[in-house]
């Protein structure tokens, strides 16, 4: 018992720390393009809210000079800042051999997506991290760097995003495992994986603020929908259909956040491949981690199961109703 309630109380921490901003995770991005020969154009674009005093600052070679500077501004959930660099001093290879980085990312515990586009068609991708703060940029890049990149954000994404991660909870407490779980997982996976292309490649647009709330709105009735006691009707013989319509709302938000960050323009499918694998991947590594700890509790805690079983129900609940209520509001004044 003693177990459950340490697990639980973890839960429910994570859950109150992460609530609010559920969904609103979206790495830092420092665009570089060269707009003449030596000046280049730096967009930098942080999330408003930080977890640190520390400050996020882009790092370039101490040679550019600094020719234009904008004022910081408020965009959505992040704040974009400018500048125009000229970089005579650097030979005429310019930022190629040089280092890019940014600085308070240990502190902050976050990442950085670093974009460069040359002039002569050269492009470059790295996320940098606590423990890859900065990154020479090199003669060429490579379809590995692509997709290495973009597997790691969405990695970090779905972990990030924590109202997706109680979608995936809610339908392991709604199916359960074996071949029920597969066919289910597959169904949201195709469903948030056809939204996401179509939307990231321009084939539509969406109100953000409502499918913000329609995310949460989504978690709120399989919430609901584990709280029923009859268990036979279609819903629950085919709960695929439930996952997969929902998926299509989830993968709006992906698109979002993929949108904030960016693609490399030459190499678009691939970038946005492997953004989806990586959301995979994580959302794999997320469902095995909780099987893992029920195998572990579940010979302990099974005179209590069916007592104790409700309350994950009301924590997904719980927090989706707050979220509902947070995000409709957001809609109605957007």
């Amino acid at each position: 018992m003693k177990s459950l309630q340490i697990l639980l109380g973890l839960m429910l921490g994570f859950s109150l720390v992460q609530g609010a901003h559920a969904h609103r995770f979206a790495p830092s991005l420092l665009n570089v393009q060269e707009i003449a020969p030596l000046q280049y154009n730096v967009v930098w674009k942080t999330p408003a809210q930080g977890v640190s005093n520390v400050p996020l600052r882009p790092i370039w070679p101490e040679k550019c000079e600094v020719m234009n500077a904008s004022e910081p501004q408020l965009e959505d959930t992040g704040v974009v800042t400018s500048w125009q660099l000229r970089c005579d001093q650097l030979g005429e290879e310019g930022l190629v051999g040089e280092t890019l980085g940014v600085s308070g990312l240990g502190a902050n515990q976050a990442s950085a997506m670093v974009m460069v586009s040359l002039l002569d068609g050269r492009a470059y991708q790295q996320v940098l991290d606590t423990e890859l703060p900065e990154f020479i940029i090199p003669a060429e890049s490579t379809a590995g760097d692509v997709a290495g990149s973009y597997t790691w954000l969405g990695m970090e994404h779905i972990w990030g995003g924590f109202d997706h991660l109680l979608f995936v909870f809610g339908l392991l407490l709604l199916v359960g495992g074996g071949s029920r779980l597969l066919w289910t997982i597959t169904a949201f996976t195709l469903g948030h994986s056809i939204t996401l292309s179509l939307v990231t490649l321009g084939f539509f647009d969406y109100p953000v603020a409502l499918v913000e709330f329609a995310i949460a709105l989504s978690i709120f009735i399989l919430a609901v929908e584990l709280t029923r006691t009859e268990k036979h009707d279609a819903l629950w013989r085919n709960p695929w259909w439930l996952a997969g319509g929902f998926g299509l709302l989830h993968g709006m938000g992906f698109a979002g956040a993929l949108a904030e960050t960016g693609l490399p323009q030459d190499n678009v499918p691939l970038a946005l491949l492997f953004f989806n694998v990586g959301i995979e991947l994580g959302q794999i590594a997320f469902i095995l981690v909780v099987l893992a700890v029920w195998f572990l509790i579940r010979r302990p805690l099974s005179r209590w199961q069916d007592s104790l079983l409700p309350v994950p129900i009301y924590i997904l609940g719980s927090l989706s109703a707050m979220w509902c209520i947070e995000r409709g509001l957001a809609a109605l004044a957007a």
